[in-house]
């Protein structure tokens, strides 16, 4: 008698009892999340859409617009600079304080003072909460505070964005070689020198290409900020979408595609340089 041809898969049945166990897991969330793509198929979702689709293929190109446009884009790289630059006002300092590298107190018993050790640990949770908060709840808080405009993109980046670098900036400088700080901080050098001459050449293409990915990520947050009435290009972008100009929203997409596609080019050079 023959026998049966074994299956090609020796694991399917596994294959398919997590199958079945991930749908089962999955389908309240759905039903709890509401999800129901069907709606896109509605006649009256699928007229709207091909409405706008129709103008989306042909950029918005008129003299009045594209003026509007520019401006607007420079406005939102001056927000996510600006919010930036003051990011890295309070993101440079701690680093410094949360470093365990660069702290004098290690030097000699290379043990933590309790002072230091208390205000490291209170710096390193501010930094948690700034990035636990995102720039658009930030952006939203900011809105009601001071009112519609771009001073609340900016505060709302500088806030998000301090946490962030302060904490990647450290693990950075941690990770490096610390051979060149160590031996400054031994021979009674500052922790500012320390940092700008043992630690940063060591660590300086890896620390710039992740602050111009930070700029990227800022310019697209101001963008998204701009609809909650932060300002800059995103709050022209949800008029237009409101008013189902795709002709408009379109360009504007173009326009942000062509930032983000600079900045990564420049990171690039800047990196090239830097290695």
């Amino acid at each position: 008698m023959a026998t049966p041809a074994a299956h090609p898969d020796p694991a399917w049945r596994g294959r398919v009892a997590a199958t079945a166990v991930c749908l089962l897991i999955l389908w309240p969330m759905l039903v709890v999340a509401e999800f129901k793509p069907w709606i896109l198929f509605d006649w009256q979702s699928l007229s709207a859409t091909g409405r706008f689709l129709a103008d989306f293929l042909v950029p918005a190109h008129g003299t009045e617009f594209l003026a509007m446009l520019l401006e607007q884009t420079w406005l939102t790289i001056a927000i996510a600079t600006s919010g930036l630059a003051l990011a890295l006002l309070g993101a440079i300092p701690a680093t410094l304080i949360i470093n365990s590298q660069l702290s004098v107190s290690r030097l000699g018993t290379g043990r933590m003072r309790p002072l230091a050790r208390v205000a490291r640990q209170a710096v390193r949770w501010a930094l948690v909460l700034l990035r636990s908060v995102p720039e658009l709840v930030w952006a939203l808080l900011f809105v009601r505070i001071i009112g519609l405009g771009p001073t609340a993109g900016v505060l709302a980046i500088a806030l998000t964005y301090c946490g962030m670098l302060g904490k990647v900036y450290a693990e950075i400088l941690e990770s490096s070689d610390a051979h060149a700080s160590d031996t400054l901080l031994a021979n009674g050098s500052g922790r500012l020198a320390a940092l700008l001459y043992g630690a940063l050449p060591e660590a300086a293409s890896e620390l710039m290409s992740y602050t111009v990915y930070r700029w990227e990520c800022a310019v697209r947050g101001s963008v998204v900020m701009g609809f909650v009435g932060a300002g800059g290009l995103g709050q022209r972008m949800d008029e237009s979408m409101k008013m189902l100009a795709g002709a408009e929203v379109s360009s504007m997409l173009l326009v942000f595609v062509l930032l983000v596609a600079l900045a990564d080019q420049f990171s690039k050079i800047l990196r090239r340089r830097l290695g």
